[in-house]
């Protein structure tokens, strides 16, 4: 299992994608979602994890769980 951020690279303009705990960037996309399907990908690939979508501010505005990782925070709609 493998975690993932996406954040605002500064100085190259464009969105990057990096492992946790990670020094170097695992990919660059021209558009946040974009480099959101990318971790999503990496993530799937090593098992699953938590994707962690960050703002232009850098903190972290959304988190996605990707199969077959544990969501922490599993939904509670008891319909589906």
């Amino acid at each position: 299992m493998a975690n993932y951020h996406v954040s605002k690279d500064k100085e190259k303009g464009n969105w990057r994608v990096t492992k946790e705990g990670g020094s170097k960037s695992s990919g660059h996309a021209d558009t946040q979602k974009d480099a959101e399907k990318m971790a999503k990908q990496f993530s799937a690939n090593s098992g699953g994890g938590e994707v962690r979508i960050h703002g232009l501010n850098g903190k972290i505005r959304d988190s996605d769980t990707v199969k077959p990782g544990n969501d922490p925070n599993p939904p509670k709609d008891s319909k589906h």
